[in-house]
C-alpha cells in the first residue's frame, strides 16, 4: 500500500485506532518544535495548539479591524455633523476641507470646484481648475489611493513633500436611484508625506462615501 491508500483506509475506518489503541502510544513522530520523538497523541495536541493559536491571531485581527471601522465611522459621523451644522454656503467648502483635515487627522487636504453659481465664483476653491484637472476628475470613476506620481492635483496641496494621495471626484447627485454617475463638478484631494498613508491596497469604501456626502452638500453651490 502506498501513503495515499493508507490515508484513505484510515479515513474510511476511523474505528481502527479504537481497535488498536496501543498504537497511539507506540507510534513515535518527530516534533518540529523540540526536534525530539513524541507520541502520536502528543503530536496531535501540538497540531491542535497551533490551530488554536492561528484562530486566536485571526480573531485578534478581526477585532482590530472592527475597532478601526468603528473609529472611522465615528469620525465620519462627526464630519457629517459639521456639514449639517454649517448654514453659510460660502463657508461650506471650508467645512468640508478643514473638517476632513481635523477629524481624520490628514496632513493636507485641498478642494477644487467648478461650474459654481456666480455668487460663489470669487471663492478661492472655485478658481483655477484647469481643463486637464476637470477631465481627470471626470474620468476618475472611483477614488484613487496611491503614490504621488506627479499628479497635477497634488499641486493643490500646500505641501511640497506629498508622497501619497487620495483623490475623490465630487459629482452631481443622481436622484433616480440608478448606478449612473453624475457630472463632475469638483475634486477632493488628500495628501500625506507618509508613502503608506494612502496606498493602492487600501479599501476605498469610506472615501467613496466621503465623496458622495461632500458632493451632495456642495451641490447647492452649483450654477
Amino acid at each position: 500500500m502506498n501513503a495515499q491508500e493508507v490515508a484513505a483506509y484510515l479515513q474510511s475506518n476511523p474505528e481502527f485506532f479504537e481497535d488498536h489503541a496501543e498504537l497511539l502510544a507506540t507510534v513515535q513522530l518527530t516534533s518540529p518544535h523540540s526536534h525530539r520523538a513524541v507520541s502520536l497523541q502528543e503530536r496531535q495536541m501540538e497540531i491542535l495548539r497551533e490551530k488554536n493559536k492561528g484562530l486566536e491571531l485571526r480573531l485578534a485581527d478581526l477585532v482590530r479591524h472592527g475597532h478601526d471601522n468603528d473609529r472611522t465611522q465615528q469620525r465620519m459621523h462627526a464630519w457629517q455633523l459639521r456639514l449639517l451644522a454649517e448654514a453659510d454656503s460660502h463657508a461650506l467648502p471650508y467645512a468640508v476641507q478643514d473638517g476632513l483635515q481635523q477629524v481624520f487627522d490628514v496632513p493636507a487636504v485641498a478642494l477644487k470646484l467648478w461650474d459654481v453659481a456666480e455668487q460663489y465664483a470669487h471663492m478661492e476653491v472655485a478658481q483655477g481648475a484647469s481643463e486637464d484637472l476637470r477631465l481627470f476628475a471626470e474620468g476618475l470613476r472611483a477614488p484613487y489611493c496611491g503614490t504621488n506620481s506627479g499628479f497635477e492635483a497634488a499641486g493643490l496641496l500646500e505641501h511640497d513633500d506629498i508622497a501619497s494621495l487620495a483623490m475623490v471626484t465630487l459629482r452631481v447627485p443622481v436622484r433616480d436611484g440608478s448606478d449612473a454617475l453624475g457630472a463632475a463638478f469638483g475634486l477632493l484631494v488628500l495628501g500625506s508625506p507618509d508613502a503608506r498613508r494612502f496606498h493602492d491596497g487600501m479599501g476605498t469604501a469610506y472615501l467613496a462615501q466621503i465623496g458622495e456626502v461632500a458632493g451632495a452638500a456642495l451641490n447647492r453651490l452649483r450654477d
